[in-house]
């Protein structure tokens, strides 16, 4: 900061208040009034002593139970901060104001690091007893507003130029606080002793009222006398109280009890609104409920948080007494609140992370170290649940570290927005880790809300209109709202009902939510990534049956997702075996491992993390969860990748090439083009952001070769393979059999070529009844009906009860 010649600086001790020194309010008092009667001197006695305390408590500031202050010299030094306070010869908040109140506004935002540089006394006055210190900095703001100039040079001297000039001052200035290193308390833990303190707290903003008008000034009048008075309203949920008699009439003419009245016209009035501020889900413990806490916003913070927002709230900690239409039997007991003097946003960084996360100077070096490793793929797949293994969970956890990473969101110069949040889906039989895969998601992102899908609505999900006890209506968001910038996991993703499953498709894709509900209409944000598992319509998926039979979903959000796994238990002796080796380990191993996670909790600090990423950048090896999740935090902050020319062209290729070979297998099972899972454009973004995803491992600018190579190879393996099973149709199941299954099937298809002619009919129940009388098994006959039906030559009849032999 830097200092002029003639600048004022109020110390501590000049902020000390002088004895008070009061002559009409402290004269002797006589023991009789003019008339001699007592009575009336004793009541101007009481009237007397209560103006001395009440001056004695406007004029005075008490800091830390001990030192009082001046209110009037906390006003000067603040005035006298606002005018010479400059940076690099620039006076940034002299300017802030001039034009601040130029523009209407009539808002001016300090920040607690300038005051605190300024004049440490004021910012532990603001700290301590931000109630009485607030309003004193507002007048002096409109005292520093009065010594300035505000008509330009020109505007003097031309009348009739267009330069901005004020004629009529602004009656007051907001006065807004910032503290981006203001150490925050976290929600939780805010206590009584935080009453009537200055606090910072993060979280997220669930759900804002209408904006409201209040009365911050109140003007009343007498009925009899018609003395006018006004009275001020400080508390953002307080009322006034009138006075039950009128001071200005006299003996000779009283004015009854109760005389005044509001004035409604010449009241002044300032914007409110009420907000709802909610924990983190990463903050919230496991097995807690998220705690909320009400937000007081007015003037020029009104309509600035939205919903779904993260924000950290600078405000006042503060009491009031909630109405509940009954007499409570303890009047004593009041709701906590804040009263918002500041908001600080928490943007999405540039590769679609949360923003404002700080890393030290050692973790970022550990992290870029990592990113340089060869095999950094392997090192973030191996990390990815390692209880979990098989070798249909290799490609599984791939697609998991692509979605953790996420691709490059993108914004047109159009306005359009392309999203960069990856979607999947894990389809398949039980007991295959779906939902063990959900779980250690939820931990491991920044961001992870979890939820299943017989428990959630529309409005769950999305975003709800709630009517309040006053009738009116606020909006309130919903999980996808809450995970703005990280990843929502759904389970039991086939139990939604399917009206619930249409409110997200504009979620999943446009990554907003539309609301037009009970006369509010709005949109939120909602740029979050989805992992849903979900189980076959039967259970179990079947060979014999297609896609789309197997599939309970619409077309419609299955090309939403950018992966689809088809997760199947295969019954295989060697695959059995290693499964059970692998659970037994985990079981004898258990006892160990959780000793390891208790030390590992008590040594826990962002030193550790970066000592453990550094070892693991040496050595190789896995990454524990904490680690994880902070690398995950720092490349999705900090890189941003794009494709090149070369790259654009060899994935558009590659998408000609795969839409062709959908189209020719189409044509050679009867030409139908309908697909349960269908083949896109969007399916063409996906392999872009999986690519982006890819190349963001390695923190690089640039996508390379390599990096599309694996993002065709996991599509191939997931999208593309499901969309193969919707073509089969089962076809080559007999092709497949192996083992002495084969035999059966083979017998059991001679049987009915045999047994029914071309151009037959029979009944499809006493078929499968005399072919078990023949020895057959009656599961094989009828998987090898279904078989023939895929393939035409069967054609059922009467709801599936006959079956004719077409070809």
């Amino acid at each position: 900061m830097d200092f002029d010649s003639e600048r004022i600086f109020y110390s501590d001790q000049s902020l000390r208040a002088p004895p008070p020194k009061f002559s009409d309010p402290f004269a002797p008092i006589p023991a009789a009034d003019e008339n001699g009667d007592p009575n009336s001197a004793a009541e101007e006695a009481a009237n007397r002593k209560y103006e001395q305390e009440k001056m004695l408590r406007t004029n005075t500031i008490s800091a830390n139970g001990e030192i009082e202050y001046s209110l009037s010299t906390v006003q000067r030094n603040f005035k006298e901060f606002i005018r010479n306070y400059q940076t690099n010869s620039v006076f940034i908040y002299r300017d802030a104001l001039l034009q601040s109140v130029r523009r209407g506004k009539n808002c001016l935002s300090i920040s607690l690091s300038h005051l605190n540089e300024y004049d440490p006394m004021l910012l532990s006055l603001v700290m301590e007893t931000p109630t009485s210190v607030m309003p004193v900095f507002e007048a002096g703001a409109l005292d520093a507003l009065k010594t300035f100039q505000l008509t330009s040079p020109t505007s003097l001297d031309d009348p009739d130029s267009e330069a901005p000039q004020l004629t009529v001052l602004p009656t007051d200035i907001h006065i807004t606080l910032s503290a981006p290193h203001l150490k925050p308390v976290d929600l939780r833990k805010i206590t009584s002793t935080h009453v009537n303190k200055l606090i910072k707290t993060p979280g997220i903003v669930i759900s804002a009222t209408r904006i409201r008008s209040k009365a911050r000034q109140v003007e009343i009048m007498c009925k009899g006398c018609s003395a006018h008075k006004k009275l001020k309203i400080t508390d953002p949920y307080g009322t006034v109280k009138l006075p039950g008699r009128c001071p200005e009439g006299g003996a000779e003419a009283d004015c009854g009890m109760s005389p005044y009245m509001v004035m409604p016209d010449e009241c002044v009035y300032t914007d409110t609104q009420s907000l709802k501020l909610q924990e983190a889900p990463e903050m919230v413990p496991t097995g807690e409920m998220p705690r909320n806490i009400l937000l007081a916003v007015d003037r020029n913070l009104v309509d600035k948080a939205k919903p779904g927002m993260r924000v950290s709230i600078i405000g006042i900690a503060s009491l009031y007494r909630q109405n509940t239409g009954r007499k409570s039997q303890n009047n004593n007991v009041k709701q906590l609140y804040i009263n918002v003097v500041g908001i600080q946003f928490e943007n999405l960084g540039e590769g679609g992370g949360v923003g404002n996360t700080s890393f030290t100077p050692k973790e970022e070096e550990a992290f870029i170290a990592l990113s340089r490793r060869r095999d950094i793929y392997q090192i973030l797949t191996n990390s990815i649940a390692p209880s979990i293994q098989g070798d249909y969970t290799k490609d599984i956890k791939k697609a998991i570290a692509c979605q953790l990473m996420g691709g490059a969101a993108k914004k047109l110069p159009d306005g359009m927005r392309l999203r960069g949040d990856i979607n999947l889906l894990l389809l398949g039989d039980p007991s295959t880790a779906k939902s063990q895969f959900l779980k250690f998601v939820e931990k491991v992102a920044p961001v992870g809300v979890y939820t299943s899908g017989k428990g959630s609505s529309a409005a769950g999900l999305t975003a709800s209109v709630i009517k309040d006890s006053r009738g009116e209506f606020y909006l309130e968001g919903g999980a996808m709202v809450l995970a703005d910038g990280g990843i929502v996991c759904i389970d039991e993703f086939d139990k939604m009902r399917p009206a619930d499953r249409v409110a997200i498709h504009e979620a999943m894709e446009q990554q907003t939510i539309s609301i037009a509900k009970a006369g509010i209409t709005t949109v939120l944000n909602s740029r979050t990534s989805v992992l849903a598992a979900a189980n076959p319509i039967f259970g179990r998926y079947d060979d014999l049956r297609s896609a789309g039979e197997n599939i309970d979903l619409m077309t419609t959000i299955l090309s939403r997702f950018d992966l689809i796994f088809i997760v199947r238990d295969i019954r295989d002796e060697e695959r059995d075996k290693a499964i059970c080796r692998h659970v037994m380990g985990v079981h004898i191993n258990a006892g160990d491992a959780a000793a390891g996670n208790v030390n590992q909790e008590e040594d826990d600090d962002d030193e550790t993390v970066a000592e453990k990423a550094g070892r693991v950048a040496e050595q190789g090896g896995k990454l524990d969860i904490k680690t994880f999740k902070k690398f995950v935090q720092y490349v999705r902050s900090r890189c941003s990748p794009r494709l090149s020319e070369e790259a654009s062209e060899v994935l558009a290729s590659q998408y000609v090439k795969i839409r062709d070979d959908v189209r020719k297998r189409c044509s050679e099972n009867g030409g139908d083009t309908a697909q349960v899972v269908p083949i896109t454009v969007r399916q063409l973004e996906a392999l872009v952001r999986l690519s982006e995803s890819l190349a963001k491992m390695r923190l690089a600018a640039e996508v390379a070769a390599e990096d599309i190579a694996e993002a065709l190879r996991l599509f191939r393996v997931a999208t593309m393979a499901a969309s193969e099973t919707d073509s089969n149709n089962g076809q080559d199941l007999l092709a497949a059999a192996n083992g002495p299954n084969r035999d059966d099937y083979e017998k059991a298809e001679k049987f009915l070529q045999s047994r029914v002619a071309i151009g037959t009919t029979v009944n499809k129940q006493r078929l499968v009844e005399e072919a078990v009388g023949m020895g057959q098994n009656a599961n094989i006959i009828a998987r090898v009906l279904r078989v023939f039906c895929k393939k035409g030559e069967f054609l059922e009849k009467s709801s599936g009860r006959t079956l004719k032999r077409v070809k």
